[in-house]
Order: C-alpha cells, then sequence, then structure tokens
C-alpha cells in the first residue's frame, strides 16, 4: 500500500479506538516491550503521545524506564528546519503543548545525539520489513539517521504490520523493532 493510503487507514482505525482501549493497548505495549533485548543500555528517547491522534500512552513505558533507573530523553521540535533538539528528562522538567499538540520540555539539559542508545519511535503503520509510516513530516527520519549506527530504532504501534510499504524513499529509515499488544517483531 501507498504511504498516504496507509495514512488515512490508521488514522482512521486509531479514531476508533476507546479511552479504555487507547489505555489496555499501552499497557500490553509496555508489558511486550520488556521482550526487547535493549534493557543494558542507558539513555531511552521517548516520544510523548499526541492525545487527539490517539497515539501509544508511553506513559506506562516511562514507568518501566524510570523503575529500572534508565536516563529518559524527550524531544522538541523546530518546525523551521524539521529537527528535533533532545533534552534529559527530570522532575523539573516542564511541559507545554506545541501547535500540533505535542507536549514538549519547555528548556532543560540538552543532551547530544551520540548518547542517546534507544529510541522509542511514533508511527502511523509498519511492514513486515521495518519500514514504517510516520506523519509525513520527516522528523524521525532525519533524526535517525543523525543518530549513531549502534541507537536501536523501536516503533510501538496498536496494529500488526502489513505486508509491505509500496513508495519508500531512500532516507527514509528502518526500525530495528515493533512492539505491538500481541508481539514483538525483530527486523534484521
Amino acid at each position: 500500500m501507498l504511504k498516504n493510503t496507509l495514512r488515512k487507514k490508521y488514522k482512521i482505525l486509531r479514531s476508533q479506538l476507546s479511552s479504555e482501549d487507547l489505555e489496555e493497548l499501552s499497557i500490553k505495549i509496555a508489558n511486550e516491550s520488556l521482550k526487547l533485548p535493549i534493557w543494558d543500555k542507558t539513555y531511552y528517547h521517548l516520544f510523548l503521545p499526541i492525545e487527539e491522534q490517539k497515539e501509544v500512552d508511553t506513559s506506562f513505558l516511562l514507568s518501566i524506564l524510570q523503575g529500572k533507573d534508565k536516563e529518559v530523553v524527550v524531544a522538541k521540535s523546530n518546525f523551521q528546519n524539521l529537527s528535533l533538539t533532545h533534552y534529559l528528562l527530570t522532575e523539573n522538567t516542564r511541559f507545554i503543548k506545541n501547535s500540533y499538540n505535542i507536549p514538549e520540555p519547555v528548556d532543560g539539559i540538552e543532551v547530544p545525539l551520540e548518547k542517546i542508545d534507544v529510541v522509542f519511535v511514533p508511527l502511523l503503520a509498519f511492514d513486515q520489513k521495518g519500514n514504517r509510516v510516520g506523519y509525513g513530516k520527516g522528523f524521525y527520519d532525519q533524526f535517525l539517521s543523525e543518530c549513531k549506527n549502534t541507537t536501536i530504532k523501536i516503533g510501538l504501534s496498536f496494529f500488526e504490520a502489513e505486508s509491505f510499504i509500496e513508495d519508500l524513499r531512500e532516507d527514509d529509515i528502518k526500525i530495528d523493532y515493533c512492539v505491538t499488544p500481541e508481539k514483538v517483531y525483530a527486523f534484521p
């Protein structure tokens, strides 16, 4: 399927989820993530969900990370150059929602890209080869292309994999794993 078709399909599917479904599925995703071979790492980049888009609620995953004494990194978007700035999440971190309703840190301790070991990646859809479809702005493709080669990229999805995505671009960055409520996909 084409990316735009997948975007429409999964936005509709997500819009049909109740708040109870969202919570239950997000908890299952957090529990499934415990099966990932990533828990010896230190710095974990976590996206904060756009509630209005019914994204995976990462607060359950955040609880796991904090319970394991991991360093959590959150991003702030720059819409002029489609880049992200990364900040260490602390008890003093204050958030505001940007114009797209993405919760972002106001300021804080900036974390250089080379420190980030694991990135949890938002997505709308993914395929059986580890290709992903986001919202189409390219923030995460740019960010992931700048990460070190050993950075582990993990998608989180309420839904299972599509067979394949037709209109891939050279600058699309694959994920290494995708966690759904039912399983963990690994992509070689």
